[in-house]
């Protein structure tokens, strides 16, 4: 199968499906204390409904190694086994501290794009950084300080670097970086879990209010993020960061031998992709799970970078 196979206006309801069921299968454990239980829940029903979908799809960013299964799994086939070959991107369950303890922007989160086209980013740290649209090429790159990215995209928007609001996800690692920025006089959106969600809020700024993204987190998540940029438009960086010698290990079994390569948008997705987020609880970018006389409802957004549309669903499931 080619890239000319992958009929994403077909597939894209099909995927959104798929996060709605995840995001209804963990409602009943929002706010009570157990992250294991919530992401299990999350993982079975997108496991079950993938397989559902008439692909021939592998999970190339997914939980952990087969030897951790019954997580979905790098490498682990999904689909039918009829239809167009497909790289798998998720996060069944993007915030499983923050389902836990009901605190705002957990979501289910999946893409999708031709075989061959999302990197294979292994389970290690990457260096993010991202901005939303309009802006000229590069106009901040990862060799800049927290400081001169700042001010560099505050001189692209015409504003005080006292205007630019800068999401960062809230760990030791990043008070240097924290210092930096607030030095210039921006401001910081902190967020203690969840960087997809961080990364896509650059991507709608007069909604959120936040101009970018930067920090360490997760390589796999940094991959849903790329491709959920090429949807909504903005660009992104990445940088894959090894701790010891087993983390460099697990770069070169995902075929990565450059290991201080940095990574644009559109090089760790090389394709056309689609994408849906499924609110668990409420957020920025979707609203969470909400509980009618009847029924429950889920909001999901759902993504095309071939059209660059965005459609927002409301799906309400009766409670039988």
């Amino acid at each position: 199968m080619t890239a000319a196979d992958f009929n994403d206006r077909m597939l894209s309801l099909g995927l959104a499906r798929v996060s709605e069921a995840a995001a209804l299968a963990c409602a009943d454990l929002i706010g009570r204390g157990d992250e294991k239980a919530a992401d299990q829940a999350a993982v079975n029903a997108m496991r079950e409904q993938l397989n559902m979908l008439d692909i021939k799809g592998v999970v190339v960013i997914g939980e952990g190694e087969r030897d951790e299964a019954p997580m979905l799994y790098i490498g682990e086939e999904v689909g039918t086994g009829e239809g167009p070959g497909v790289d798998i991107a998720l996060d069944p369950l993007e915030g499983t501290t923050l389902t836990a303890k009901a605190m705002p922007n957990a979501l289910t989160v999946i893409a999708m794009a031709p075989r061959g086209t999302l990197l294979h980013a292994p389970d290690v740290y990457m260096d993010k950084l991202a901005i939303g649209p309009g802006y000229d090429k590069d106009v901040v790159s990862l060799d800049m300080s927290p400081r001169e990215r700042v001010e560099a995209l505050a001189a692209a928007k015409g504003c005080k670097p006292s205007e630019i609001t800068v999401c960062i996800l809230e760990r030791p690692r990043h008070q240097e970086m924290i210092d930096d920025v607030r030095a210039t006089g921006a401001s910081i959106y902190m967020i203690s879990d969840g960087d997809v969600a961080g990364v896509m809020h650059c991507a709608e700024p007069e909604m959120t209010g936040i101009d970018m993204y930067m920090g360490a987190g997760g390589a796999p998540e940094g991959v849903l993020a790329a491709s959920a940029l090429k949807c909504m438009g903005g660009q992104m960086w990445g940088r894959l960061l090894f701790r010891n010698d087993d983390e460099k290990g697990r770069a070169a079994k995902a075929g990565i031998t450059d290991l201080d390569r940095v990574y644009s948008r559109d090089e760790m997705v090389t394709s056309d992709v689609i994408l849906a987020a499924t609110g668990v609880t409420n957020g920025s970018v979707v609203s969470g799970i909400k509980r009618r006389p009847g029924y429950v409802e889920t909001e999901t957004v759902l993504m095309r970078s071939k059209t660059g549309s965005l459609r927002r669903m409301i799906y309400r499931n009766p409670i039988r």
